[in-house]
């Protein structure tokens, strides 16, 4: 039968582990909000252009 001291050892390594996996999804969240926030600022702005492009030419 494991020790306390092993199965507390067992049960930090588990939750230090859980934190790790959730510390690296959260950045991958914010990692792909970014990205998108960025391409659709690039989208409005090229929409944007073209519409005054559009304007200027009739």
């Amino acid at each position: 039968m494991a020790s306390s001291k092993r199965l507390a050892d067992l049960g930090y390594k588990l939750f230090s582990g859980s934190m790790i996996l959730l510390t690296m999804y959260g950045g991958y969240l914010c990692s792909v909000r970014a990205y998108r926030y960025f391409k659709r600022q690039e989208q409005l702005k090229a929409a944007a252009e073209n519409q005054t492009e559009a304007i200027i030419k009739d």
